[in-house]
């Protein structure tokens, strides 16, 4: 299928596509004679994982890391994401956006609490 079909059959656009080829997430994909680029099934599949896991808050340079590793989040998500020793070894990447997380909820958190202080606000009991 074309960019086009590719690209709306993974729910994004084709300039998503190609950014994703620029930046080492998807490999180059085969050519027409007249040189469009041409996606299979399992192209999809792979975008789907991208956008699914930049949705999560990984980043593309997160994903980089790994790009190698991308297509086998196609078959079995759980087992590669979590294991550094699994066939996707994503678990370090995984821990290291998650500990980012917790300290921008825990930086939110204290501006929150500042916030209300300053302004006089009751606080309300956070929701862990």
């Amino acid at each position: 299928m074309r960019i086009g079909d590719a690209a709306a059959a993974a729910g994004t656009t084709a300039r998503a596509l190609r950014l994703y080829e620029q930046r080492g997430l998807l490999p180059p994909p085969a050519r027409t004679a007249s040189g469009q680029r041409e996606y299979g099934p399992e192209d999809v599949a792979l975008v789907r994982v991208i956008r699914e896991l930049l949705a999560l808050g990984l980043t593309i340079g997160d994903l980089r890391t790994r790009a190698d590793r991308l297509p086998l989040l196609t078959r079995d998500p759980a087992t590669a994401c979590g294991s550094e020793t699994g066939h996707g070894g994503f678990a370090a990447v995984v821990d290291r956006r998650i500990a980012a997380l917790d300290a921008e909820l825990a930086r939110l958190g204290r501006q929150r609490e500042e916030l209300a202080r300053r302004t006089g606000r009751r606080t309300r009991p956070r929701a862990d």
